[in-house]
């Protein structure tokens, strides 16, 4: 099973970026997905995640109305659009399957995607 994470980058305060988690080995088009980050000397936290088909979608208070999360199963892949970006949401971002969004902790990983946003 692999995750891939790309899309991350360097970009100025107020920007945008999507990332994308392309996921093969399995099919994760039945199972909920989630985005997770680790910013430089903190832990890993959740980011936002979304249910099988897309319907239900939850984030973090601190990216809540910035961030988008979607899916298209068919190409079982999952998106994070992320508009109106700030230094603090700089960090390693993290696609995960399988996971608990409270203790940050999953079954499957990605190798993560560098995201800096400068001031």
């Amino acid at each position: 099973v692999q995750l891939v994470e790309s899309g991350g980058g360097l970009v100025q305060a107020g920007g945008s970026l999507r990332l994308s988690c392309a996921a093969s080995g399995r099919t994760f088009s039945g199972y909920p997905m989630g985005w997770f980050r680790r910013a430089p000397g903190k832990e890993r936290e959740f980011v936002a995640d979304i249910n099988w088909n897309g319907s239900i979608t939850n984030y973090a208070d601190s990216v809540k109305g910035r961030f988008t999360i979607s899916r298209n199963n068919a190409k079982n892949t999952v998106y994070l659009q992320m508009n109106s970006l700030k230094p603090e949401d700089t960090a390693v971002y993290y696609c995960a399957g399988d996971y608990q969004r409270i203790s940050a902790t999953a079954t499957f990983w990605g190798q993560g995607t560098q995201v800096t946003v400068s001031s």
